[in-house]
């Protein structure tokens, strides 16, 4: 069992900048990627961005150029920095992390909302 915990979502102005956290604990060797989906009122939960436990990273192309995943191994902690923010940007940000091949879970979820 792993369990994540996000934070530094808000209300931020179009062209403005969030740093996203989610910190996991439990069985965190059993990790194989973290990253982030998010889902915008009425629409599906897609994928943001997701880094592997080697590194390799893959971007939604919505975010390509301005967003960039990381981690810090140590804390167990992955990060979402978000500039050039959009009003379309506006959604729920969820933290998750595959262990294994398979077994997913998520975090509760940070509302990130950008004005025009």
């Amino acid at each position: 069992q792993v369990q994540l915990v996000e934070s530094g979502g808000g209300l931020v102005q179009a062209g403005g900048s969030l740093n996203l956290s989610c910190a996991a604990s439990g069985d965190t060797t059993s990790i194989s990627a973290m990253g982030w989906y998010r889902q915008a009122p009425g629409k599906e939960r897609e994928l943001v961005a997701v880094i592997t436990s080697g590194g390799s990273t893959h971007y939604a192309g919505s975010v390509k150029g301005r967003f960039a995943v990381s981690k810090d191994n140590a804390k167990n902690t992955v990060y979402l920095q978000m500039n050039s923010l959009k009003p379309r940007d506006t959604a729920v940000y969820y933290c998750y992390a595959r262990c294994g091949v398979a077994s997913d879970y998520w975090g509760q979820g940070t509302q990130v909302t950008v004005s025009s």
